[in-house]
């Protein structure tokens, strides 16, 4: 199985050599610890998204194995990422593509 890290490495190689004008991505990786309504209660804490929103992120992120959940600058999505890691999610940052 690829970890989220590897899986990140393999995504962020080719960015870095595209254009610095994209913006940074959250991604939020599935992971077999959390349960759904709890990954949902975090998306509305974190990022203040509706209960539907942040259902549908979560829908994403089961069914899919990931989701984007937010986007901004480099040092927005660093925090982003280290507020989801302090709730117990699996979070890594990317180039958008």
């Amino acid at each position: 199985m690829t970890s989220p890290a590897e899986l990140e490495r393999a995504q962020l190689e080719p960015d870095e050599l595209g254009s610095e004008d994209r913006p940074w991505v959250t991604v939020v990786w599935n992971d077999p610890v959390n349960l759904m309504s709890y990954v949902t209660y975090v998306f509305q804490k974190i990022f203040g998204y509706t209960r539907d929103h942040a259902t549908k992120l979560m829908m994403d992120v089961h069914q899919k194995g990931r989701a984007v959940v937010s986007s901004g600058s480099k040092e927005k999505v660093e925090g982003d990422v280290a507020k989801l890691h302090a709730a117990g999610l699996w979070a890594t940052m990317q180039k958008d593509s």
